[in-house]
């Protein structure tokens, strides 16, 4: 019964749902972490499926780049331990760290509901992060009115709750106080503030990992890197080894592109049990080696693989893929170059976020796939703080642009949501009726709950087992 309460009082909810690929890794962003490794795996005999599609899969092991010199005034810089200060996070206390940044993102999306609420004098009842029993609150006794802060049990997300429908609500109905007697302008402000303060702490974060840890700058070689060859696999039975650049597969060019690993595996995907020819070098240094390599003699041999098909359909070779990439940490020269190399980290992450959504949108069944719950990006937090904990940064900074393009999506119980029925009383000249948009929401709410117990569950047995 108090969960349909608070759905009656104009609660402002976010939920803790990614849209981009969480794998038990320490990125999800290839070229641009800043952890050293990355690895796609392309092969048979996979425990779990790959989290990017039945290509691949991000785990560390095979080095996609390293952290070069850069050009000009500007310097390189290697960052040791927390953010830079020195402090190594080892085994469990990664855990927290990731937990402490994902409870940060929440209550930096709530406070900006909360704070759009109170600059215009609007009542607010509760602020909570997370969901469900109360761990710790804080009222101030002697003010019946003042507002609840609490952090509960279950790590969903959060809400900023209003008393305008309470049956106990000690405020008159007539109230201009009242958030639902506000004009539809103030309320569509209160509204977008959670997303608003989501972006401005992304790029906020950016402009700081800038200036600490530096920019990185990827450039890209012609070429796909090969890690791993699995035992008993096509990749094996073809001659490839660990270390070869393959430059054309079936006919592909592999260019110096970000998306050559991913266009590869698409290749093999729709390629079960077809002979591809493979040019491949070996013995050539990597782009992320060639810097302190001395000059190798490269050989050029030309291969045929058939992929094997697995039991979906789709083809597998048994390797795991690299891109060949160096990777520059770079710092800016003043305050000025640093707002802009931040505001091009800030763009790159968006863009991420907004292709992973699209995919999600136009490829359903193979995207949801990568849908993830708390549980999944607590493992990847935590993955990132023990690899290098510098990467916080961008972890910190990709939460908060998932948690705001996806409570702006126009689905009930979320901002975006409210934000729809806004806009339709803009349109119409008057409110949608209540009774149907409480039900609306009341159901969004249970289904938004509901996905994010299963998220949940699902997640933590996978990386258990």
């Amino acid at each position: 019964a108090r969960i349909f309460v608070g759905i009656r009082s104009y609660i402002y909810p976010c939920t803790m749902i990614s849209t981009v690929p969480c794998p038990r890794g320490a990125c999800v962003l290839p070229g641009r972490c800043h952890s050293a490794s990355r690895r796609l795996r392309s092969g048979e005999n996979q425990k779990h499926p790959s989290p990017s599609g039945p290509g691949g899969s991000a785990e560390p092991g095979v080095p996609a780049g390293r952290t070069g010199a850069s050009s000009g005034n500007r310097r390189s810089h290697v960052a040791r331990g927390l953010l830079n200060t020195g402090f190594e996070i080892n085994g469990p206390l990664s855990y927290l760290e990731a937990l402490g940044v994902l409870a940060g993102v929440v209550g930096v999306h709530e406070l900006g509901h909360f704070s759009a609420a109170a600059l215009q004098n609007i009542y607010v009842k509760k602020f909570a992060v997370g969901f469900g029993p109360i761990l710790w609150k804080y009222k101030d006794e002697s003010d019946p009115n003042s507002v609840e802060f609490s952090l509960r049990a279950i790590p969903l997300g959060g809400y900023v709750a209003f008393p305008d429908d309470d049956e106990d609500c000690p405020y008159e109905k007539e109230d201009p106080n009242l958030l639902t007697n506000r004009p539809v302008l103030d309320r569509i402000i209160v509204t977008c503030a959670g997303v608003a303060a989501n972006m401005v702490a992304a790029l906020a974060i950016c402009i700081v990992q800038v200036g600490v840890v530096g920019f990185t700058e990827p450039t890209y070689s012609p070429g796909i890197i090969l890690g791993v060859i699995n035992p008993d696999t096509v990749a094996e039975r073809a001659g490839l080894q660990k270390g070869d650049i393959v430059t054309k597969i079936g006919g592909l060019e592999i260019k110096a592109d970000p998306s050559s690993v991913e266009r590869f595996i698409d290749l093999v995907k729709v390629s079960p049990k077809k002979e591809l020819a493979l040019e491949v070098l070996r013995g050539a240094p990597s782009a992320s080696a060639r810097e302190v390599d001395a000059p190798a003699a490269a050989s050029v041999l030309n291969l045929t693989i058939a992929p094997a098909e697995m039991p979906d359909g789709t083809g597998r070779i048994g390797v795991s893929l690299a891109p060949n990439v160096t990777l520059n940490k770079i710092m800016p020269d003043g305050f000025a170059d640093q707002l802009v190399l931040g505001g091009k980290e800030f763009w790159f992450l968006l863009g991420n976020i907004c292709k992973g959504l699209f995919q999600f949108v136009t490829n359903f069944s193979e995207s949801s796939k990568n849908v993830s719950g708390p549980v999944a990006i607590l493992a990847a937090g935590s993955e990132v703080a023990r690899n290098d904990a510098n990467g916080l940064y961008q972890f910190a900074a990709l939460i908060n642009l998932n948690l705001a393009i996806v409570n702006i999506l126009p689905l009930p119980a979320l901002d975006g949501g409210y934000l729809a029925f806004q806009i339709i009383e803009i349109v119409q000249g008057k409110k949608v009726d209540r009774d149907a948009e409480r039900a609306i929401m009341t159901g969004g709410f249970l289904l938004l709950s509901s996905l994010g117990m299963y998220l949940i569950f699902k997640d933590a047995i996978k990386l258990l087992f």
